[in-house]
């Protein structure tokens, strides 16, 4: 039994929950080894790492990424973040007609900000970007969803070895070195990290980027507001990761006992899944739920979750999106959707977005 949390409060309640857990050996159905043989979310629920920990074990695999998200750090990488989406929008400026938003600026720029915190190759960065784009679909064979994790599994530990020997001034390097109570990240916990940073550092952004052009070319009064200058960019960020929740559900939590919700019950071993982008919806929580409004108050989300799982990168996620709002429109107020292009959902069971945003420049 799998339930679907699409209320706000609801979710919100169950999140922070201690009765609800991430570990997979809480979940009946894995335990007794009945999920299928490639059943391609098996490696979002078994990933070793923070993502699918609890208790003293998640605080201290979390601790040992903390110190590449603190405020100061973030702050620090905001002008480099500036650099590299002005360079992308040069590069814009020679396409002509039609060009697809998504592949020419949302996807580089976030995959830059993950790859150069991490210290990948710009190769690596391609290779695990189409890797992990399947690891995520919903319309891959099992074949190819195995392949794919251990494509990913492959390339990450190469880098990791890579690390060892060149320790470099990037976060891979300080995982391998950290220490927390003279513990060391094991392997299998070293891997895993990077690729749940991987992952989150740039695809949910990717998706964060892409949704909020979409909805302010959609709704031409509410980017007048914010280019008049009656909102700031952070609203119209706020806005979308409501509206229009990068990350549409995100699997799997599990009950550790029987936990009474409404006129329901959770039974111990049943699994939840957090469906992010229908709380975001969820017409009993706010007002005029459908409507994209920049100038919403009070509208507090749950995209970036909630609890002791609350995403690390929320401020760098913010920061770059904001930031690629607030060039792509300065240099291009002019920006309209090509007349007649189709706006065709990504094949996720985790990713909300389209795969193709064609747009246009008006001089």
């Amino acid at each position: 039994m799998v339930w679907a949390i699409t209320h706000h409060d609801t979710l919100q309640e169950l999140l922070a929950d201690p009765r609800v857990g991430k570990n997979a050996q809480l979940w009946t159905t894995f335990r007794e080894g009945r999920l299928p043989e490639g059943w391609p979310l098996l490696n979002f629920v078994t990933v070793p790492g923070m993502v699918t920990a609890d208790g003293a074990d998640h605080r201290r695999l979390r601790s040992l990424v903390t110190q590449a998200f603190t405020p100061r750090r973030i702050a620090e990488l905001a002008p480099a973040i500036e650099r590299r989406a002005a360079e992308l929008l040069d590069g814009i400026a020679g396409l002509e007609g039609g060009f697809d938003l998504r592949e020419h600026f949302a996807y580089p720029l976030p995959m830059w900000v993950i790859g150069s915190l991490l210290g990948l190759e710009q190769e690596q960065q391609d290779a695990l970007h189409e890797l992990s784009n399947t690891l995520v679909s919903s319309s891959a064979t099992p074949q190819a969803a195995i392949a794919a994790q251990q494509g990913l599994y492959a390339l990450l530990g190469s880098v990791v070895a890579a690390k060892r020997e060149r320790p470099g001034d990037d976060l891979t390097s300080d995982l391998i070195a950290a220490r927390e109570a003279g513990d060391r990240l094991s392997e299998q916990e070293l891997v895993g990290t990077l690729l749940l940073m991987l992952v989150a550092g740039h695809e949910t952004t990717l998706n964060l980027i892409t949704n909020a052009v979409r909805a302010l070319l959609a709704h031409p009064a509410q980017l007048k507001l914010v280019l008049d200058g009656a909102a700031d960019w952070s609203a119209v960020v706020e806005e979308t990761l409501r509206y229009d929740s990068p990350v549409g559900q995100f699997p799997l939590r599990y009950a550790s006992e029987d936990i009474p919700v409404g006129d329901v019950v959770i039974r111990r071993g049943e699994a939840l899944l957090a469906s992010y982008a229908a709380a975001g919806r969820d017409s009993g929580h706010y007002p005029d739920a459908d409507a994209f409004d920049i100038t919403r108050e009070g509208a507090r989300h749950l995209s970036f979750g909630h609890g002791p799982h609350f995403c690390l990168g929320a401020g760098l996620a913010r920061l770059e999106a904001e930031t690629a709002l607030r060039g792509l429109f300065g240099r291009y107020p002019g920006l309209r959707p090509v007349d007649g292009a189709q706006a065709e959902p990504i094949a996720s069971f985790v990713s909300n977005s389209v795969r193709k945003l064609m747009v246009r420049v008006d001089r």
